[in-house]
């Protein structure tokens, strides 16, 4: 037999575990209005992010914003553009560098160039590509391989802001010494600092690496086939997509390869257990590079 005070402890944590759940009910109603507010009001559809990823995103800017709830945070994006714009930067995936993962930049300079070589011309997608630390790693290492002239990047983001930071080309002087390591890793041989100019605390590229990237912007939950690629780029973005936003973008690579072309995704990123596996062949596994199949 349960004495009665037990009883009641029992019931007061019932009680306290139903409210929670309420609340946490509501909680998560409140995110799907303020992530519908958002695609009505600017166009922009969260709703298909990793939930885990949203919802932690959103929590840091209310904090910081001193706001109550998300339904107080809702009303401030509807009425208030500039603090929408300062979400959409959280909202957004910026964390990137050049040459990052080095292993990956040093498999395209000796196994996929040699290939792409073979071509009169050469079209790159980079794909969120950010504040276009990546974009510039690709021009230096088209230019060192003597295919610059004879290639076109595309670097696209949704977020115009990120996009103008990319054009400008202009990153911390503090950065450098990882970048450079980097480089070096990536089995680049020249002096890297030929690459930009030291200006204070900050570094400006060098202005021709810019002459063969075309900068625009693409939203990959929304926008559709972007030409006719022999190498696309998308690394560490659709970790942040569930599964069914994973599976539409795949297909959209997909479309937007030329046969035989090259799609390299992510160091947490595959292809397993996607719709899109069987369209693919892995050409570096632990690289995450794969070949669109040519159809038979």
């Amino acid at each position: 037999m349960i004495p009665n005070t037990q009883k009641i402890d029992i019931k007061k944590m019932d009680t306290k575990k139903t409210d929670l759940q309420k609340n946490l009910q509501n909680e998560n109603l409140e995110i799907q209005m303020l992530l519908e507010a958002i695609h009505q009001k600017y166009g922009y559809n969260f709703k298909d992010y990793a939930n885990a990823h949203t919802k932690r995103r959103l929590k840091h800017r209310r904090n910081l914003s001193n706001l109550k709830n998300y339904a107080e945070m809702m009303h401030k994006i509807i009425y208030d553009e500039n603090f929408f714009n300062v979400l959409l930067l959280d909202l957004s995936i910026n964390v990137t560098e050049m040459f990052r993962d080095p292993d990956v930049y040093k498999k395209i300079r000796q196994d996929l160039i040699p290939l792409l070589k073979t071509y009169a011309f050469i079209k790159v997608w980079h794909a969120g590509c950010s504040a276009g630390q990546e974009v510039y790693s690709m021009s230096i290492l088209l230019e060192e391989e003597g295919m610059k002239s004879r290639s076109q990047i595309y670097a696209t983001d949704f977020n115009e802001l990120v996009l103008e930071k990319a054009k400008n080309g202009i990153y911390p002087l503090e950065e450098m010494k990882t970048y450079t390591k980097n480089y070096q890793q990536s089995g680049g041989e020249n002096d890297f600092s030929n690459y930009y100019t030291a200006d204070y605390d900050h570094v400006i590229l060098r202005q021709s690496l810019k002459e063969r990237i075309l900068f625009s912007s693409h939203n990959l939950v929304t926008d559709g086939v972007f030409g006719e690629m022999n190498l696309i780029l998308c690394r560490n973005v659709l970790i942040y997509f569930n599964r069914q936003l994973q599976n539409r973008v795949l297909k959209l690579f997909y479309d937007s390869l030329c046969p035989g072309g090259y799609l390299c995704l992510g160091s947490k990123e595959s292809l397993r257990f996607t719709e899109m596996e069987d369209k693919f062949e892995p050409v570096a596994s632990q690289e995450k590079i794969y070949r669109k199949k040519r159809q038979a």
